[in-house]
């Protein structure tokens, strides 16, 4: 398997998780991730500079038709959907999906779309469903789908969700997902 994208989804508990995520990645990490973060619609991009504290990997809120990049980390702006295509990322103001714009279910329907079995979803912590949909639909196209473990998640509703839905390739602790992602995507590039 040649991983070509990555794709994260949090909610509840999600800065704290991406955190402990991100800071565990190696610096040459040579697959795009792109992050869709429920937060509300006027939160400001503080969180880039937050995050950007613990990983030596660029952090950018995407603009519309941001080309994607190899170690970089492209993460949804508040109140927009993040769609993956070939190559880039695009914008949405589509109505909101399971109460949520970004909605991690549009994000990785897309990258499965557009990736097909070259795409890998992590679902982290979350207090709602959001992201199980797009989880399965991964699956459905070959890729590889991470779900955090809900015992060491501040939110287990979306990774027991995204559990209950599709059958995941691994089941990690938090700590656990970052050199599990880092030696696939190594192995696999």
């Amino acid at each position: 398997m040649n991983v070509q994208i990555v794709v994260m989804g949090a909610s509840l508990g999600g800065l704290s998780a991406l955190k402990v995520l991100l800071s565990g990645l190696q610096p040459e990490f040579p697959v795009p991730i792109a992050i869709a973060q429920h937060r509300h619609r006027d939160s400001r991009s503080d969180i880039i500079d937050f995050l950007q504290h613990y990983t030596s990997l660029e952090i950018r809120e995407v603009e519309d038709k941001d080309s994607l990049q190899p170690g970089q980390v492209y993460f949804a702006p508040a109140d927009y959907h993040l769609l993956i295509e070939p190559g880039y990322l695009t914008l949405s103001t589509d109505a909101p999906v399971s109460y949520a714009r970004p909605s991690i279910d549009v994000l990785f329907e897309s990258a499965a779309e557009s990736y097909r079995e070259h795409t890998v979803g992590v679902i982290l912590t979350g207090a709602n469903q959001d992201g199980a949909r797009g989880a399965a639909a991964i699956k459905a196209q070959g890729g590889t789908v991470i779900v955090q473990d809900p015992r060491t998640a501040e939110g287990t509703m979306m990774p027991k969700a995204a559990i209950s839905t599709t059958t995941a390739d691994q089941i990690l602790p938090l700590l656990d997902i970052a050199p599990y992602l880092s030696a696939l995507c190594s192995l696999s590039c």
